[in-house]
């Protein structure tokens, strides 16, 4: 059948003006991209690593609390891995030295699930203040120095937190805390959970969380792995 003239000159009309607007919005894609990556904005669709930070004072990394059990246990998940490493400074584990380490060596970025405890939880936090990552997970996080010197030494109590460019420099946060820590008071917990808006995960007999192993956090990764 042929078709008339008219109705053939219409149709194509039509398919230039398709093919317009798909090149139009591709465009427009692009520049937008563009824009959010100069301006920082752009983060990963999912997470590609964690790191563990761990807490002071913890010596070997890999016979130290649940440090290796959850690392191995997160390079389980596909096209996933988890870093461990030991830290410069491991004993007073202060700021100026472990957020470079953490930069730097370890690499944390926007593809980066960010895992501290202890002290290595507000080392995750002063780090996101400064730095876009995928995702922070806190174990046993507190706000002062505790009226320790070796923990006011560390350098991360001496200024007020800045809750609000962490939020702005992660997806998500989830914390855990225990109300029978012998080290950091619930208050101090619940401080940091107001301030970030923590997805709060509470128990009330686990301590300091420095047992053998850590299921709930990997699964918690794994549900956030790509959130």
């Amino acid at each position: 059948m042929d078709i008339p003239v008219e109705v053939h000159k219409v149709l194509e009309d039509c398919l230039f003006y398709v093919i317009c607007v798909l090149v139009a919005m591709q465009i427009v894609s692009t520049i937008m991209k563009i824009d959010s990556y100069q301006s920082g904005e752009v983060m990963c669709e999912r997470a590609e690593k964690a790191v563990i930070v761990p807490g002071n004072g913890a010596g070997d990394v890999y016979n130290s609390n649940w440090y290796e059990w959850v690392k191995n246990n997160l390079d389980e998940i596909p096209n996933f891995q988890c870093i461990l490493k030991n830290m410069p400074d491991p004993v007073v584990a202060r700021e100026k030295v472990w957020i470079p380490f953490l930069h730097d060596e370890l690499q944390c970025d926007e593809r980066t699930i960010v895992i501290g405890h202890s002290s290595g939880a507000e080392a995750a936090i002063r780090y996101a203040e400064q730095y876009k990552v995928f995702g922070v997970v806190l174990v046993s996080a507190c706000v002062t120095d505790l009226g320790d010197e070796n923990e006011r030494a560390s350098g991360y109590y001496n200024r007020p937190w800045e809750w609000e460019k962490v939020k702005v420099n992660t997806r998500w946060v989830v914390q855990f805390g225990s109300r029978d820590d012998p080290f950091i008071p619930w208050e101090e917990q619940q401080q940091v959970a107001q301030g970030l808006g923590t997805e709060l995960h509470k128990f009330t007999n686990r301590g300091h969380f420095m047992t053998y192993d850590f299921p709930e956090l990997v699964d918690v990764v794994k549900t956030h792995v790509d959130q």
